[in-house]
């Protein structure tokens, strides 16, 4: 529990009250003794202690798992392959329960002598072996250097696993490492740059400090803290939709017009993650910075826009929260990729998308009552209400950021040691950090990756046109269930739940699918073709064009109103799975450009859903429900050749193209 609150924000005012006597770190700690290959470095070492430390360091398992992030393949060789007694070894670090982690120099080894991973290495083999290892001081240089064997990528958080996978060998390695049961615990021997610099790793494979070898109830908690997070932010974009009417009598505006207060929210939440998701992967500033900061102003901003009096001031004020609300948005994967490895990720991302998904969905339906019964302002102060509470309980959500944590370890071990050798890889890859190729893959790469690559663009346009069409509902349901039902407010928001149970059992399916049909084949023959990742979607994009359909011509008055909601329950479970598909492979044909690719596809699907708003009334009074709905219906029947086509096709596509590993 005292780890748990003293790596959360609130442990971290704690300790800076306290001047770090309460809370404390072990390092920090008078009974706290430096791990062994600390000394060895900071030795003399000579030929006879670099044997003993050799000995008592066994080699690590062929096993590889998700460790540091921006530190691909930096870890050093262990010097020995002599038994040691990994049960005292682990005792005496602490009972640390992680996983195993290879490091760059023996996987360098294992790739010029596979045949000798049986032998005891000498201290001159040790020596040689470090001669032939030239000096890295760049993550790109060190992972290169490591991605060349099929057997040497290190564990290391979901998104940098990607991002260092050059080659379809390379992915197909890393989702090898993420399915392989945890072994003993080994030691970690830091690396020795040839400039003199130590760097400072994990202490063990089972050191409780990454984030990858949390508790499953610690990860847990985590995880629920970010989906609250997001569900109060998705929540606030739709929330406002009982209260159009009530903004447009109160401003004399027109109900287009009112809309442009959940059009600019959605809007600013997708301009967001294109400024927030890069300053959270600066290791001096790590993910909960971003989130405290920007999720205060947030809730800071409920009040104003629940008082202002005037219509431009609202629509700042609603632009501004969901531009500060976005990195639940802009970085909520990447927290949950810092903790879960590739092949379990996807269960935590469908949770994480049930509260994205069901957050506009339950909006209405909370706000429509109070509205009815009181004014337009209540749906905004519900919002504050909805998001305080949540802000609170963030302020105990660790920090997840492999590079932060080790950052900060660094810090802690010169101050212990004297010694400014010992630094982390994060620090050297932040001292080459060039702002002008930050702002280019954070602005620029996104928008050029749709631009050159023909499956980027349609999948983009894809998941746009499916988002945009769902946050049309918000314009269509009042003219149905209100206009032709009768229904009030309140009851009309009742009638999105069919979106929150849509995706509980879409959850189910595709969790079942990748539980028993692809871990499976994952474990037994290898990843694949990306486009197997494509299957559960050849069936699910039929169900987006006949749900729609379904729901454009029996809205009417002779027609049960159970059987539209019911069209709006198909086709929301098209979209879920057909998103979870796209979502899962586009990072497998593009792992090096997958946070480019995620924010391109933010962007766009939040700009289209942002113009269905403003779009979907005069379509829907223009043309009537039915020929309204059945066009937008048309549009994803079009679409579903597209999906056949990746599936069919996509090995010639990635072979053309000049993102995708090959």
């Amino acid at each position: 529990m005292s780890d748990l609150v003293r790596d959360a924000p609130i442990g971290q005012v704690v300790r800076w009250i306290t001047r770090n006597r309460v809370l404390q770190y072990p390092e920090e700690k008078q009974t706290f003794e430096i791990p062994a290959a600390y000394k060895d470095h900071n030795a003399s070492q000579t030929d006879s202690q670099r044997t003993v430390a050799s000995e008592a360091r066994p080699l690590p398992d062929v096993e590889t798992v998700l460790g540091n992030a921006p530190r691909s393949g930096s870890q050093s060789q262990p010097d020995s392959q002599d038994t040691v007694d990994v049960e005292k070894e682990s005792e005496r670090n602490g009972g640390y329960d992680l996983e195993k982690i290879k490091t760059a120099k023996d996987l360098e080894m294992e790739g010029q002598e596979q045949n000798d991973m049986e032998k005891v290495k000498t201290a001159k083999d040790e020596q040689d072996l470090e001669n032939m290892q030239p000096a890295k001081s760049t993550k790109t240089n060190r992972t290169a250097k490591s991605s060349k064997s099929a057997r040497t990528l290190d564990r290391v958080p979901t998104q940098t696993a990607l991002a260092q996978a050059h080659t379809r060998q390379d992915l197909e390695q890393q989702l090898s490492n993420a399915s392989i049961s945890k072994q003993p615990t080994q030691p970690i021997v830091p690396e020795k740059l040839d400039d003199g610099t130590i760097l400072v790793d994990w202490y063990d494979t089972d050191d409780p400090a990454n984030p990858q070898n949390w508790s499953l109830k610690k990860k847990l908690f985590s995880l629920l803290l970010l989906c609250l997070y997001t569900l109060g932010v998705y929540m606030g974009s739709a929330i406002y939709t009982p209260s159009i009417q009530g903004v447009s009598t109160r401003f004399g505006v027109s109900i287009t017009a009112a809309e442009l207060g959940l059009a600019l929210y959605v809007l600013a939440y997708g301009i967001g993650p294109m400024v927030w998701s890069p300053i959270s992967e600066i290791p001096v500033i790590g993910r909960n910075p971003p989130y405290i900061i920007t999720f205060a102003i947030f809730v800071i901003l409920c009040v104003p826009t629940a008082l202002v009096d005037n219509f431009a001031g609202l629509l700042v004020l609603r632009f501004l929260q969901g531009f500060f609300g976005s990195p639940c948005l802009a970085t909520g994967g990447a927290s949950m990729g810092d903790m879960f490895s590739l092949i379990k990720l996807p269960y935590a991302i469908c949770l994480w998308a049930l509260a994205a998904t069901c957050g506009p969905a339950l909006g209405p339906m909370i706000s429509g009552f109070s509205v009815a019964a009181e004014n337009w302002r209540w749906s905004l102060w519900e919002m504050l209400w909805l998001s305080g509470p949540v802000w609170v309980a963030f302020l105990f959500l660790p920090e997840t950021s492999g590079p932060n944590i080790l950052l900060r370890r660094a810090k802690r071990l010169r101050a212990l040691t004297g010694d400014d050798r010992l630094k982390s890889q994060s620090e050297i890859d932040q001292a080459n950090l060039n702002p002008r190729e930050v702002a280019i893959e954070a602005l620029w790469r996104p928008i050029l990756l749709m631009l050159l690559d023909p499956a980027i663009a349609f999948t983009a346009v894809y998941v746009a046109l499916l988002y945009g069409i769902y946050y049309s509902f918000f314009e269509a349901f009042p003219l149905v269930y209100v206009d032709i039902y009768g229904f009030n407010l309140g009851q009309m928001g009742l009638t999105f739940l069919s979106i929150t149970v849509a995706v509980v059992f879409s959850i189910a399916v595709y969790w079942s699918y990748i539980y028993w049909i692809v871990e499976p084949e994952i474990r037994a023959k290898g990843l694949g073709a990306p486009e197997r990742r494509l299957i559960p979607a050849l069936f699910a994009a039929w169900l987006c064009p006949v749900g729609l359909f379904i729901y454009a011509w029996t809205s009417r008055a002779s027609v049960h109103w159970i059987v539209s909601v019911i069209g709006v329950g198909i086709f929301t479970v098209g979209v879920f799975i057909l998103i979870q598909c796209i979502f899962l492979y586009l990072p497998f044909v593009y792992p090096q450009y997958a946070a480019s690719l995620f924010a391109g596809n933010d962007l766009a699907r939040s700009t289209l859903a942002a113009g269905a708003v403003l779009f979907s009334r005069p379509l829907y009074t223009n043309l009537g429900i039915g020929s309204g709905v059945s066009m937008l219906a048309a549009f994803t029947t079009a679409c579903i050749a597209g999906v056949y086509i990746l599936y069919y096709f996509g090995d010639r596509l990635r072979a053309r193209s000049r993102y995708a590993a090959k």
